[in-house]
């Protein structure tokens, strides 16, 4: 089976559909993305919306990769990677890191950041088999939810 990547480059009902079903498989806690909320990701300058597919068959993975200017350079981060259950160890992870890698390299980006929670095995195997280092840094975060 070969996995193909793609850009999303518009919203339809497959789009949609993929995320009602890929959401639950990232987060416990977050919806699914709305059409709309959709259309702002594949809308926006600085993200791109990536999908996996085994040739024509259904969607069965996506990652967003942020692509952000600051004033030491080009960012990018990569963001909700997820993939079917139905599909894993089917290289679908694997080959949308390697794109978004590839576009970011492509933007003048020198490196590109993840982060992936400790619990997450696989998926921290699976970045350090593709060159990934695990940096030694302290990760804040403020909620507004507090």
């Amino acid at each position: 089976m070969a996995v193909h990547v793609s850009e999303a480059d518009s919203v339809d009902e497959e789009l949609v559909e993929a995320w009602q079903r890929l959401t639950p498989q990232l987060s416990s806690s977050a919806p699914p993305p709305s059409a709309e909320e959709l259309a702002e990701i594949v809308g926006s300058p600085a993200t791109i919306l990536l999908m996996a597919r085994a040739d024509d068959g259904p969607i069965l993975g996506s990652l967003t990769l942020v692509l952000v200017r600051i004033p030491t350079g080009h960012r990018a981060i990569i963001e909700d990677v997820v993939t079917d259950d139905a599909a894993r160890r089917m290289g679908v992870g694997s080959a949308l890191v390697k794109e978004a890698v590839r576009l970011a390299e492509n933007r003048g980006c020198r490196s590109v950041d993840l982060t992936s929670r400790p619990s997450r095995e696989a998926a921290n195997r699976l970045y350090q088999d593709l060159g990934f280092k695990l940096r030694e840094t302290n990760v804040y975060r403020y909620s507004t939810e507090d």
